[in-house]
């Protein structure tokens, strides 16, 4: 670096020429970490600078690494909560009974004998003189 006449440092562009046979080295990412990264710059609230600077890269590769991915079925999504209501236990209801519009009688012996509205009175009398009897 060399300083003008007014004092402020200046790049000489000659002195910045680089010898062909030196190639510059990047930096080789597994394809582990990288699917690590894109995980970590994908989670819900997660900042892509903040993300590639605690991993030491370039927010640039972080966007194109997990515009790879999301196309790749490989990734597994990042979970989510979902919402859950929890309510209390409903009291187990027996089923109703078909509602009979008549005379039911239960018997000893788990016997039930059932009269329809239209009975006559005798033929009641009949049915119930030939149980006692039994």
């Amino acid at each position: 670096m060399k300083s003008s006449a007014t004092g402020s440092p200046h790049i000489s562009i000659g002195s910045l020429q680089q010898n062909p046979s030196q190639r510059v080295r990047r930096k080789v990412w597994s394809e582990e970490l990288k699917r690590e990264i894109v995980a970590a710059a994908s989670a819900p609230g997660a900042s892509v600078s903040v993300v590639a600077r605690r991993y030491d890269v370039n927010a640039n590769l972080v966007f194109t690494w997990r515009r790879l991915y999301e196309k790749s079925p490989d990734v597994s999504p990042v979970p989510q909560l979902m919402p859950v209501i929890v309510t209390p236990d409903q009291p187990v209801v027996a089923p109703a009974r078909p509602t009979f519009d008549g005379i039911e009688i239960d018997l000893p012996g788990g016997y039930r004998v059932r009269f329809g509205r239209g009975v006559k009175p005798r033929d009641l009398r009949l049915v119930l003189d030939a149980l006692e009897r039994r």
